[in-house]
């Protein structure tokens, strides 16, 4: 308490009002809006940082189960093949952010079973290479990634696409490529057949439907290539791709081309920060409506408190310091609802692993179908630059919405205030 009495009277007053003291009558409805503006900002906030979370989970999801396939980066030589893949993968590897290396060749044909055709990108791999990059071997639900074996010409499918083709372990797929074989007739496509050795599930639609691997000796026969097309690589930090991909382009040797994972899959990221984006707007205007609401709060309590702003001009109160009160109003009002929505969003967002399961089983429903979605429950990932932005955005709005609010009150004039008191 001893506090509160040494502070500048500016911030007593403020502090009175924003606690209003007496409960009835106009004071009591003021003093209401003023909890209703904060339990806006409140739930602008809170609203704000749950869903951002839930985007940023979503996202993180999505990513990590492409990358359970895509490798981090990727090398091809300029020449077509890379016949010295081996001292390539060494190369690379005295990078420190490169744990992982595999050669591989990949191209895209039809796969054919009975009367069904589907598109799909096949990709040639060494089985004991493999899982330095991608965790394809361990999310093969069915048979063995390493019954890949050279010559043997198995292949594995991804669940969506065996599913399409209507085929099981043991029998037989037939490939056919674009890159034709000239005949007497003309260009027929080349055709090799398959046996499904292995069914892997990524949890990621485009792969699931749409990938096959195969032996790399197999894939080379099949392109006419006497080496792997390139390097995959993993590395200890996703997010640092595109710096060691630079990295890696400048300190090898040779005609290499360089690319990472964010370019390739550059149009989804930039649609998820774009949504991202429009988010933050859209959610930002709940905080605002609040803000007004604040204005409308403040604008009551001037014209209330007119007779009080007299008597404190009349006592030596010059205009700024009569500003200052209501600012400092204001923004606790802002402060305080900022801090309750930060502390409600953050709560939820770290539990919403428990929360949305509980008001399913409440509802009786299913938010997220795993047939549809693949994800079955809802995902969070509270990142705290997030939340000290929306906490920095809803207190500069409260501040702003005490503008004008706090001039219009520095402009009363003591005499006409006090006329017909």
């Amino acid at each position: 308490m001893s506090i509160i009495k040494n502070l500048p009277f500016e911030w007593l007053v403020g502090l009175r009002y924003t606690r209003a003291g007496k409960r009835s009558g106009r004071n009591s409805f003021i003093s209401f809006i003023s909890l209703i503006s904060m339990a806006g900002i409140g739930l602008g906030v809170a609203a704000l940082i749950v869903v951002l979370s839930v985007m940023n989970g979503f996202q993180k999801e999505v990513t990590d189960r492409m990358l359970s396939v895509l490798a981090h980066v990727e090398i091809f030589d300029g020449r077509g093949a890379m016949p010295n893949w081996q001292q390539e993968a060494l190369e690379a590897r005295k990078n420190p952010a490169v744990i992982g290396t595999a050669p591989f060749a990949e191209t895209q044909g039809m796969l054919v079973r009975d009367d069904v055709l589907r598109p799909a990108v096949i990709r040639g791999v060494l089985p004991e290479e493999e899982p330095q990059v991608s965790d394809v071997a361990k999310q093969t639900k069915r048979g063995s990634f390493n019954a890949l074996q050279p010559g043997a010409y198995n292949i594995v499918l991804g669940i969506e696409l065996a599913r399409a083709l209507r085929v099981n372990l043991g029998e037989k797929v037939t490939l056919a490529l674009a890159q034709g074989q000239p005949t007497p007739a003309g260009v027929l496509p080349r055709l090799r057949s398959f046996t499904v050795v292995g069914i892997f599930e990524a949890g990621h639609n485009e792969f699931d439907s749409a990938l096959a691997f195969v032996h790399l000796t197999d894939a080379e026969k099949l392109l006419r290539i006497e080496a792997p097309a390139g390097l995959r690589l993993r590395l200890k930090d996703m997010h640092r791709a595109p710096e060691v991909a630079q990295e890696l382009k400048n300190s090898m040797s040779g005609d290499l081309y360089v690319r990472d994972w964010s370019k390739l899959n550059a149009n989804w990221f930039a649609a998820v920060q774009t949504e991202k984006r429009m988010m933050f707007i859209i959610l930002t205007l709940i905080i605002a409506v609040a803000a007004f609401n604040l204005v409308s709060t403040l604008v009551m309590t001037v014209t209330d408190k007119q007779a009080d702003i007299a008597i404190l001009r009349t006592l030596g109160a010059s205009p700024r310091s009569v500003m200052k009160i209501f600012m400092i109003q204001g923004a606790l009002v802002g402060i305080l609802g900022t801090a309750l929505g930060v502390g409600g969003g953050v709560l939820v967002a770290l539990n919403i692993d428990v929360i949305v399961p509980f008001i399913e089983h409440l509802l009786g429903v299913q938010f997220l179908s795993k047939d549809i979605y693949y994800i079955s429950s809802v995902p969070s990932d509270l990142r705290w630059p997030d939340v000290f932005k929306i906490g920095g955005v809803a207190v500069v709005l409260a501040f702003v919405a005490t503008l004008y609010p706090s001039w219009w009150a520095a402009r009363v004039k003591p005499a006409e205030a006090l006329r017909y008191e």
